[in-house]
């Protein structure tokens, strides 16, 4: 008999999903269906009813650098499938719960996205003329964050990737000098790869304080990170 008095053995050791190779499944889609299946942030999002492992990334980032305060307003670019609106949407007191000023989430993506409690969503490409103007009236005024989880879609290439991703990354932080308040918060998803040196020159010259963070959330085998820009000159 073990010490713990289980007679089986069965418990004492967590045991990992297996999932086998299915006849035209590629073995790149059933690794990835695996890691799934044994990722504990997956687990975790299913468990407390979040859109995605994602959510984890933003709240780790906000734990650090406290920027999703009661009574914000914040802009998630390609916010589908809305996990950090979710987390957004609670810690900036969008519901205007308690005695906290009440604050405001907009979510704009290419697609529909489902509802989310106090979360506002457009379809909207920010990419287009007069995006900008259309945000701050829905927020009625200028944003005190800007953030962003988006990634190009993927080619298989990993420099062209990079080179995307970077891409995307600055015409979100140039579309957040169009809206963010004095003293604003932007954060994007970068990969690493040698490309974003450009990047982090066009933030510090916009931001009093750039960081770049890899929170526990993201994947160890992931070249993504985060930039955290704080204190928007304006």
């Amino acid at each position: 008999m073990s010490k713990s008095g289980n007679t089986s053995g069965r418990g004492e050791r967590a045991l990992k999903v297996k999932v086998k190779s299915a006849r035209g499944r590629r073995l790149s889609s059933t690794l990835w269906l695996q890691r799934q299946l044994n990722d504990p942030y997956v687990k975790r999002a299913q468990a407390e009813g979040m859109r995605g492992r994602a959510a984890y990334k933003i709240l780790e980032l906000d734990d650090k650098f406290h920027f999703l305060v009661p009574g914000a307003r914040i802009v998630d670019l390609g916010c589908a499938p809305g996990g950090w609106c979710q987390v957004a949407a609670k810690r900036v007191n969008a519901l205007g719960e308690g005695k906290d000023p009440a604050g405001t989430v907009l979510g704009i993506d290419l697609q529909e996205v489902d509802p989310i409690p106090g979360t506002e969503i457009h379809v909207l490409d920010f990419l287009d003329e007069g995006a900008d103007e259309k945000v701050k009236n829905w927020l009625g005024g200028q944003a005190d964050v800007v953030m962003s989880d988006m990634a190009a879609a993927s080619s298989g290439h990993k420099q062209t990737d990079h080179l995307r991703i970077m891409a995307l990354c600055e015409t979100a932080a140039y579309f957040a000098f169009d809206v963010l308040a004095p003293g604003g918060t932007f954060v994007a998803k970068v990969l690493a790869g040698g490309a974003e040196g450009e990047l982090q020159q066009l933030l510090k010259q916009k931001f009093t304080k750039v960081a770049n963070v890899k929170p526990g959330a993201s994947r160890s085998d992931s070249s993504e990170k985060f930039v955290v820009a704080t204190g928007f000159r304006g």
